[in-house]
């Protein structure tokens, strides 16, 4: 269970170790990240990479400024435009220095704050290898076909996307849970209107948590 990374856990287990595993939740996760992903993930690489500081991963201290962009490019993809327009909308953060470089409105300031909070709990290296993880993954990798990888499949699974995500949208889901049906395998499919994008998952699990203790309660977990 999980979205992004921990929703290709999920695949994977299921694909690759099928008699142990029960059931699956799958939340917000795609078979394989699309260009759009990867270019994203790259973008943030390149700010860390242009860090003076990072040395080549030989830093002795965490970058401070690629690692905060990084994540403030990262933290985009997790929200929607609704999201952010009616948390942020285009208000300045301070009346003075609207017209400088300088000057931030409220959702550059908000970006600004999560990027270096994130610096202070993360190690820049890790950070690296986890987005190229995600980058590489592909849930039929080591098959002949998506179709090779989910004939592997025993567990019921289950499968939820969220109508405003954009890094992993509804299609990318819905090409797993097509390819499920048409092998006959027992599965579920949920599509949760939302307009807080990636993040639903996180923010509105109160949306799908009976649905998913429904269909556990029928799994037997």
């Amino acid at each position: 269970m999980g979205g992004s990374m921990g929703g290709m856990q999920a695949l994977e287990w299921a694909t690759q170790f099928p008699d142990r595993i029960a059931s699956a939740v799958i939340l917000a996760t795609t078979p394989r990240p699309s260009a759009q992903a990867i270019s994203l993930n790259a973008v943030a690489r390149w700010a860390i990479f242009n860090d003076p500081t990072w040395k080549k991963g030989e830093y002795r201290k965490n970058p401070r400024d690629g690692l905060a962009l990084a994540r403030g490019i990262g933290h985009i993809t997790f929200l929607s435009d609704e999201s952010m327009t009616a948390k942020f909308g285009r208000r300045f953060s301070a009346k003075d220095g609207q017209f400088d470089f300088f000057g931030q409105f409220e959702v550059e300031r908000y970006l600004n704050y999560n990027g270096y909070n994130f610096v202070d709990r993360f190690d820049t290296n890790a950070f690296l290898y986890l987005a190229k993880a995600l980058d590489l993954y592909d849930v039929a990798w080591g098959y002949e076909s998506l179709e090779e990888a989910f004939a592997q499949v025993k567990a019921p699974m289950q499968f939820f996307a969220f109508s405003s995500d954009w890094l992993y949208p509804p299609p990318q889901t819905e090409e797993m849970v097509r390819m499920l049906e048409k092998l006959r395998k027992p599965v579920e499919y949920h599509l949760i209107n939302s307009a807080y994008g990636h993040d639903a998952f996180l923010l509105e699990h109160e949306t799908f948590t009976p649905m998913v203790r429904d269909f556990l309660k029928k799994a037997g977990a």
